[in-house]
C-alpha cells in the first residue's frame, strides 16, 4: 500500500474526474477536488463528498498558483473541454481550456516541487492513423482543435518533465465510457447518445455503415491505470490507456437492442480506433479488467442517469455537425 497521498484532482466534478476521486479517497489519500463546474456536476462529487478527507474547491485551473498547492502531493490533471463540435466553432476557447490552463498548472507545480503529475492525453492526436494497433511512437495529426489543444497540453508536460524535472506522465485515454459521463452538451459520445435515444425511444443514430470500431475502455479501468501510474517512479512517459480489444458500433447496438438509423460519415473522424498497450502493461502493470459486454451491462443499469439527456436525431445531428461538415471541406 502506498504511503497515504494529499492529492489535487483538476476537473473533479467531470465524468472520469469524480470517479478518480471516489477511488482515490477509498484507497485511503486525502483529495482535493478542483472544478470550475463550467461542465462538471456537483452531484458526481455525492459519494466523494461523504469522505472527511475530501474538498472541493470551485475554480478555474488556470487560476491555480503554487499557494494553492500548498501540501499537495500529486496532481491529476483532468480539467478541460472536450467535443469535437464546439472546438471547431470556438478554438480559443478550447485553447484557454486545454493549453493556458495546462501551462499554468505545470509552472504552479514547478514552483511547488509537487511529487507526481499525471496528465490526461487524448488519443484523438493520431488523427486517422494507418497502423493498428497503433503506439506512442505514431506520428500525431490532429484533425480538429480539441484534439491540437489536448497534444499541445501533452507536449507541455513532458518539456516540463524534461527541462524541469518534474516527474510527470502522460496517460492517452481511448473511448473511455461509464456511469457519469456526460449527458449534456453538444453533439458528442456515441454512448450518451444511444441511452438516452434508448430512453427517448428513438432509433439509434449510426454513423456510415456502423462498422467503424472503437477502443472502448471502461472508467474503472482507466483510473486503476492513473493509480498506478502515479505509485510509479516512471517520468517523461507518454502511455496508451485502451482496452486493446476495438469493438464495432454495430456489436454496441446489438447489446443496447433497438432500430437504427444511418446518418452520414463524418470528416476527419477514424474508422478505427485501437491502442497498443504493451507499454501500459510493462511500465505500469496494468490491464483492463472490464469485457466490453459488462461494461455495457453497466451502463444500461443505469441507465437512468440519462434522462436528462437530449434526445438527438438525425435532423437535429445534421444541423449540430454542419459546421464540422463545411470547415473540414468535405459536406
Amino acid at each position: 500500500m502506498t504511503t497515504p497521498k494529499h492529492c489535487l484532482v483538476t476537473g473533479a466534478a467531470g465524468f472520469i474526474g469524480s470517479h478518480l476521486c471516489d477511488r482515490l479517497l477509498l484507497l485511503g489519500h486525502t483529495v482535493t477536488g478542483l472544478d470550475s463546474l463550467i461542465t462538471g456536476r456537483l452531484a458526481n462529487l455525492e459519494t466523494a463528498k461523504t469522505y472527511n478527507t475530501f474538498n472541493f474547491l470551485e475554480q478555474d485551473t488556470a487560476a491555480i498558483t503554487p499557494s494553492t498547492l500548498e501540501g499537495i502531493d500529486w496532481v491529476f490533471h483532468l480539467s478541460g473541454l472536450a467535443d469535437l463540435v464546439p472546438s471547431i466553432e470556438n478554438p480559443g476557447k478550447y485553447y484557454h481550456a486545454n493549453v493556458h490552463s495546462t501551462f499554468a498548472l505545470l509552472d504552479a507545480c514547478r514552483h511547488a516541487q509537487i511529487q507526481r503529475f499525471i496528465y490526461t492525453a487524448s488519443s484523438t492526436c493520431y488523427g486517422i492513423p494507418d497502423r493498428y494497433p497503433t503506439p506512442e511512437t505514431y506520428p500525431c495529426s490532429p484533425e480538429h482543435p480539441y484534439a491540437l489543444t489536448k497534444y499541445l497540453g501533452e507536449q507541455l508536460v513532458m518539456h516540463w518533465a524534461k527541462v524541469y524535472s518534474l516527474p510527470a506522465l502522460s496517460l492517452r485515454l481511448f473511448n473511455v465510457y461509464g456511469p457519469r459521463s456526460r449527458t449534456t452538451g453538444a453533439y458528442g459520445a456515441v454512448f450518451g447518445v444511444f441511452l438516452a435515444q434508448k430512453l427517448g425511444g428513438q432509433p439509434f443514430t449510426v454513423v456510415g455503415d456502423g462498422t467503424q470500431t472503437r477502443d472502448f475502455t471502461f472508467v474503472s479501468d482507466v483510473v486503476e491505470a492513473f493509480v498506478k501510474a502515479a505509485g510509479s517512479d516512471l517520468t517523461g512517459e507518454i502511455i496508451n490507456v485502451c482496452s486493446g480489444e476495438p469493438q464495432s458500433v454495430l456489436t454496441l447496438v446489438e447489446l443496447l437492442e433497438g432500430p437504427i438509423v444511418h446518418i452520414p460519415k463524418r470528416p476527419g473522424e477514424p474508422d478505427c480506433t485501437w491502442g497498443d498497450i504493451a507499454k501500459a502493461k510493462t511500465l505500469l502493470g496494468w490491464q483492463p479488467q472490464v469485457s466490453f459486454p459488462e461494461g455495457v451491462s453497466q451502463m444500461l443499469a443505469n441507465i437512468d442517469l440519462w434522462r436528462e439527456a437530449p434526445v438527438w436525431t438525425p435532423d437535429s445531428i445534421q444541423e449540430a455537425t454542419k459546421e464540422w461538415f463545411e470547415r473540414l471541406g468535405k459536406n
